[in-house]
């Protein structure tokens, strides 16, 4: 499964849950942004490769479906509602997203 997950600036919680996800067994995944200023910034090449999306929060996916809606046929776009209050690889963060993600996929232990 490849999962993209997209927060504002790629700097704190898209890049946690990337490193998180990682060694998954059955993952590939990608981290990006959809801000200009993000260190990746989403592209469309990274919604087509995506099997999953996961945004931050509902902002990063009303940004997903203006910028890129011709590319968003068939895919399915899970908001996470983690709030910009973390930095990266915070403890918090880290066991939110895996209960989150794993929530989203209907993922058990």
């Amino acid at each position: 499964m490849n999962a993209l997950f997209v927060c504002s600036r790629n700097q704190w919680r898209s890049p946690t849950a990337e490193r998180v996800w990682r060694n998954e067994p059955g993952f590939q995944v990608r981290s990006g942004g959809t801000s200009p200023n993000a260190r990746h910034t989403v592209t469309a090449g990274d919604i087509e490769w995506a099997d999953v999306i996961f945004a931050m929060e509902k902002k990063h996916r009303s940004r997903l479906r203006a910028d890129f809606a011709e590319f968003l046929d068939g895919k399915t776009i899970h908001v996470l509602n983690i709030p910009d209050q973390y930095q990266f690889m915070d403890p918090e963060l880290v066991d939110i997203l895996r209960d989150a993600v794993r929530a989203a996929l209907q993922l058990v232990e």
